[in-house]
């Protein structure tokens, strides 16, 4: 058995158990030595990918004088880990051990930087890749573009790029994200738009970023026209990214068409995939479709879980979401804190006050989840819904953190239903000292005030309004109609078919008009 056969072996290893028997064949023929650096990177790559980084690790330490492979492979261990403050401490030792960066590792410790948004030391491997003339390297470029984005010097990154004497799709693809990184949509779409060549990752990278920016019809739109084109097909995360716009905005057709399209090209295989088809049919109204994915999943992971009940809960079936909770518990996949507010949530839509205090008093004690802010805050809506308006303002005034503008407007919500205008009024005042700017709290106080016949204090409203020149943000509706959703706003002149809507409403209004006379 040779070098040649265990890195055959390698490529083939699916277990850790027999990954050790190839290790111990290749110790025990001698092949680790300082001759055969390049199998035990081998060796240390496919221990990381079967999530052994200790045994890596401990390969790494047996190799005598690593040579620049070595060291990268190591960069990349803990880049894979997540740990990228471990990642440049060990580029540090490469360069201290005398050894001249290449541009494999200076990628690996700029991928450090931006991960841990450390501007500085990327400065410093910016310096190293003059010092080392290794700017020629494409990849050097777009990854001295991320690390500047990830840490907010967008402007920097703009300089990169337009001094690289080679630029690929990644080139653009890198600045691109950059730019949506920083929630500059629209010039990310710039970026787009002037690409020579695009592929699916660019094309991913602008629908998701005009998903993320909560832009999603132009998310959906953009999607329509990459398949219209036809060069590139949509990858897993693009098929994400669309189903998460088609929830967002109730696109029932296209998402049910996007489904087709997962189901031709065996794409339903995927988990992720699964898990936004159900998320998309809960959101728009179809619970049994979502349920039917639910059950027919032959691989469910924690967000498969947790997007169930989150569905259930939308659609107010607690009961039934907390059956779900329990058939997860007893499958052995842990919840985590998003699990536990979508339970939260359920028992708020449903009423179920005493299961809904139980799983919050047990989310420490047999879940290992502290509290955060939005579980707080469902447990006020909980409380607040069931009219215990005493204990939800108890339980906010007694968090171990400061309310948000949230959990106060969840408050203010439950006291308008239950008629107590008293405490409505102090929750409206403090939603107003958090964000003064929110226009929807003004006008509740002022219907607040006109109902209790305080003309005074609603003027003072108004008048504050003015003063902060804070305006009404207009209303907004979502139609989708052959698969293309339109977008609707209030006070909208500029919409290409506004003036067919408005004849076919004169026309309702004369019908009507002829009804009652």
């Amino acid at each position: 058995m040779n070098t040649q056969t265990l890195y055959f072996l390698l490529q083939k290893c699916g277990s850790l158990e027999k990954l050790k028997r190839i290790h111990g064949k290749a110790v025990t023929l001698g092949l680790l030595c300082s001759k055969g650096q390049h199998l035990a990177c081998k060796l240390l790559d496919t221990y990381t990918k079967l999530g052994s980084p200790v045994d890596a690790q401990k390969v790494f330490n047996h190799i005598q004088n690593p040579d620049i492979v070595s060291w990268t492979c190591l960069i990349s261990l803990y880049l894979h880990t997540s740990q990228p403050y471990k990642a440049f401490s060990i580029f540090s030792h490469l360069f201290h051990s005398g050894l001249r960066p290449d541009s494999f590792c200076v990628v690996g410790a700029l991928s450090a930087c931006g991960h841990t948004k450390d501007m500085s030391n990327g400065k410093t491997v910016h310096g190293m890749v003059f010092r080392f003339e290794l700017g020629s390297d494409p990849i050097v470029g777009n990854a001295l573009i991320d690390m500047y984005s990830r840490s907010g010097g967008i402007q920097v990154a703009c300089s990169v790029f337009k001094t690289m004497e080679t630029k690929d799709v990644s080139s653009w693809t890198s600045l691109l994200n950059g730019f949506i990184k920083c929630n500059y949509i629209e010039s990310a779409r710039h970026v787009f738009d002037e690409m020579p060549i695009r592929n699916s990752v660019s094309w991913t990278a602008m629908i998701t970023g005009y998903v993320q920016g909560d832009v999603p019809i132009a998310g959906l739109e953009l999607f329509q026209e990459m398949r219209a084109e036809g060069k590139d097909w949509p990858t897993v995360i693009t098929i994400v990214s669309v189903l998460s716009a088609c929830a967002d905005v109730g696109a029932f057709d296209l998402g049910s068409s996007v489904h087709g399209y997962v189901n031709k090209t065996n794409l339903d295989l995927d988990v992720a995939v699964n898990n936004a088809l159900m998320d998309m049919y809960a959101k728009s109204g179809a619970l049994v479709l979502a349920q039917k994915i639910f059950h027919e999943m032959l691989k469910r992971d924690v967000f498969s879980w947790t997007t169930m009940i989150s569905g259930l809960a939308l659609h107010g079936r607690g009961r039934h979401a907390l059956e779900v909770f329990s058939d997860m518990s007893n499958s052995g996949v842990t919840p985590n804190e998003v699990t536990i507010l979508s339970v939260l949530s359920a028992c708020s839509h449903a009423g179920l006050v005493v299961e809904g205090q139980s799983l919050f008093q047990k989310m420490v004690q047999c879940h290992g989840i502290k509290p955060k802010i939005q579980h707080y805050g469902c447990m006020v809506d909980l409380l607040g819904r069931a009219g215990l308006l005493r204990e939800a303002k108890g339980l906010i005034e007694h968090m171990p953190i400061r309310a948000d503008s949230v959990i106060w407007r969840s408050l203010l919500s439950a006291c308008l239903v239950h008629r107590n205008l008293a405490m409505a009024e102090m929750a409206g005042k403090m939603i107003i000292e958090l964000e003064p700017d929110d226009d929807g709290v003004y006008i509740l106080l002022w219907n607040i005030y006109c109902s209790a016949n305080r003309w005074e204090d609603a003027l003072k409203t108004r008048k504050a309004m003015r003063d902060r020149r804070v305006k009404k943000k207009p209303g907004c509706s979502w139609v989708e109609l052959n698969s293309v959703v339109h977008e609707f706003l209030a006070v909208d002149s500029v919409h290409c078919i506004r003036a067919d809507v408005h004849c076919v409403l004169e026309a309702i209004t004369e019908q009507m008009k002829d009804l009652y006379k």
